[in-house]
């Protein structure tokens, strides 16, 4: 991608004097305006970087002498990390005075609730005296299925206190996903909420419930959530509620210190190429990661106020939480980021999330692509309604950001704060590449590499390539690198998804160019990437042209094989009252040729009702893929929409547009 334009933001004086990122250079011996020196310095010398961040960080625990201890023939896989250290996760998100503010519930009527540390240092401890009753001990397993709201979080909390591994759905999964998902790990108690809220809609999961406990032999115990009445799950199951699981005498909050390696979360993929794979990740992996990019990219300050729209199964959940740990308060909000009018009129109200940051004084917004372009289609235009004064960064997860997306953003939301797109994943619980507030900020452009991580990008040969897409790689070990996959030959299935490609390197799956001035874009993933003709074409290449034109609702872009080669299918849902004609086909075909090239122009238009879409809320172009080839997919439960791909499979026997 060509830089020819001016930045978007540039750091201040505060920035580059007094930002985390700043003095942590200064007091490591680096100026803080060189920043590719530091980052050179970070993954030659992993041992010195990673114990100067645990004490920057202030991390709580035993560190022990020793900080990587390579085992095997491959230094990445046989890698591991502070094999003497002791510590445990809560105590360290449960840090600070009693009335620092700690946690802002909120729905889509606003803010309900607001929590101290201290409150909430008391309700962890009531709810990890409930689980020690129930026989919770370190090592084994709790479930939810549970929104995002304040129990939730005391949930997991107190089970990581107790030295517990966490696992957690969202409720509006459906049996078969959750059973998919928590089932694996075979949890002795199982935290579920009794029904949701979303878009003013009340939904019981009271089914799903008997229908997952009944796919799940062998739960301990089911703690219910709410105030819903009536009896829950399937009476094969001692069931008690959340009061009475946190009543009673609970004694004082105490911590069990685990290994650095210990299990905290397991964490699933998609799932959309067949079950989901259980991630499990380490206790100091995740601290360490989380610590390093809120204090050192995202500049998290004691007294901010972090939120980010996501539900309790995606990765970003657990991103937030470990905000706590730098002294921020997080805003759990549980609901549709954009709801039906309250005065009953036709049309959106694109403003719930804004208003909630406006009354909590968010200083960080964390959000997707596809809520972005929902406001910019809406004309919703966040600073012009709010008073955002102390928003100081929206980042922005889980598809890549078009360059048209950052202009809207630092026009419409605020014009001097810190835009960082960030790309990661499930698999390292945080980010590859991100932003940083000694970074500017250039349209269609990821600022950074993070610290501690030796990210390239290589070609077919594994040479590093600038200037030209490749694969997104990881060539020396981190901390946050999963544990193994939960289940049987779990190793094995761990190496065949990250390091068979290349050996002792880590391939993430990402399609990636890195810039002469050491930036990152993301084209898409490398499972969906599009081959006509033997060339690499990302799919967001696409997707950034069609998803700006006026008629186009949404749209899909896939493969379909044509002999020994590939034809590029576009799917398009048409605004209200609009049909895909011969024209407008020629028009987007047009459009693709100009603003990307003539490799990137779909051979096959179409006109379809909707796009199937992850319940994480990411397009997922391997379904459509599977059923125009006549390819069952794997597995349906992992689709928020599935009923829509019946259409997506009589494609082929249509006449392209």
């Amino acid at each position: 991608m060509r830089r020819d334009a001016l930045p978007l933001w540039q750091p201040g004086p505060d920035e580059l004097a007094d930002s985390h990122l700043a003095r942590f250079a200064r007091a490591n011996g680096f100026d803080p305006g060189d920043y590719d020196t530091l980052h050179r310095w970070s993954i030659s010398d992993l041992d010195g970087f990673w114990n100067a961040l645990w004490d920057y960080a202030g991390v709580i625990g035993e560190r022990g002498a020793v900080a990587l201890q390579r085992d095997g023939d491959s230094e990445m896989f046989g890698a591991r990390w502070y094999p003497h250290a002791l510590l445990n996760f809560a105590e360290n998100l449960l840090v600070g005075s009693d009335d620092r503010p700690a946690l802002i519930e909120a729905n889509e009527s606003g803010i309900t609730r607001r929590v101290t540390m201290g409150e909430l240092r008391c309700l962890v401890a009531q709810a990890q005296h409930g689980l020690r009753r129930l026989g919770v001990t370190p090592g084994d397993c709790v479930a939810g299925i549970l929104p995002n709201n304040v129990d939730a979080l005391v949930a997991l909390l107190a089970t990581a206190s107790l030295g517990a591994i966490w696992a957690s759905c969202s409720p509006d999964f459906g049996a078969p996903g959750i059973i998919d998902r928590v089932g694996q790990v075979h949890p002795k108690v199982l935290v579920a909420a009794r029904s949701y809220v979303y878009n003013g809609k009340h939904f019981s999961i009271d089914d799903n419930l008997r229908a997952v406990l009944a796919g799940m032999p062998g739960v301990g115990h089911l703690v219910v959530t709410g105030n819903d009445a009536g009896p829950a799950g399937d009476g094969t199951v001692p069931t008690l509620t959340w009061n009475e699981l946190c009543a009673g005498q609970h004694g004082p909050l105490t911590f069990e210190r685990v290994p650095f390696s210990h299990p905290l979360y397991v964490m699933f993929t998609s799932g959309t190429t067949g079950l989901p794979k259980g991630i499990v990740h380490t206790t100091g992996g995740v601290l360490l990661q989380h610590r390093k990019e809120h204090l050192l990219h995202a500049d998290v300050r004691p007294g901010d106020v972090m939120s980010w729209y996501t539900n309790t199964a995606w990765m970003m959940y657990h991103w937030l939480v470990s905000g706590l740990a730098s002294h921020a308060a997080l805003v759990l909000y549980d609901g549709a980021p954009v709801v039906k009018s309250a005065d009953g009129a036709a049309g959106l109200d694109y403003g719930v999330l804004w208003r909630v940051a406006e009354a909590a004084g968010t200083t960080h917004f964390g959000t997707s692509p596809r809520y972005l372009g929902s406001l910019a289609e809406g004309g919703y235009e966040p600073g012009r309604q709010h008073d955002l004064g102390r928003l100081r960064s929206v980042l922005s997860a889980g598809a890549p950001v078009a360059p048209e997306q950052f202009d809207w953003l630092y026009r419409a939301v605020k014009h001097d704060m810190m835009f960082a797109s960030i790309s990661g994943g499930t698999e390292i619980i945080g980010c590859f590449v991100l932003g940083s507030p000694l970074h500017p900020v250039y349209r269609g452009e990821i600022a950074c590499k993070g610290l501690g991580l030796a990210v390239d990008v290589l070609d077919d040969r594994g040479a590093s390539v600038i200037g030209r897409k490749g694969d997104l790689v990881c060539t020396q070990p981190f901390p946050s690198a999963p544990l193994t996959f939960w289940g049987e030959n779990g190793d094995a299935r761990y190496r065949a998804a990250y390091f068979e490609a290349r050996p002792g390197i880590w391939t993430h799956g990402d399609l990636a160019e890195q810039t002469v001035h050491g930036a990152v874009v993301i084209y898409g993933r490398t499972d969906t990437t599009l081959k006509p003709g033997g060339v690499r074409i990302g799919t967001a290449e696409i997707y950034r042209v069609i998803d700006t034109q006026p008629e186009i609702q949404d749209c899909l872009v896939f493969g379909r094989p044509a002999g020994d080669d590939e034809e590029i299918v576009l799917c398009v849902v048409m605004k209200e009252g609009l049909t895909l004609d011969a024209t407008l086909a020629d028009r987007l075909r047009a459009e693709v040729r100009r603003k990307a090239s003539p490799r990137h122009v779909p051979r096959h238009i179409h006109q379809v009702k909707a796009v199937p879409y992850t319940i994480n809320g990411k397009r997922v172009e391997g379904a459509a893929r599977s059923v125009v080839a006549g390819v069952p997919v794997k597995n349906l439960g992992s689709l928020a929409n599935p009923e829509c791909l019946g259409e997506y499979a009589a494609l082929y026997a249509k006449e392209p547009a």
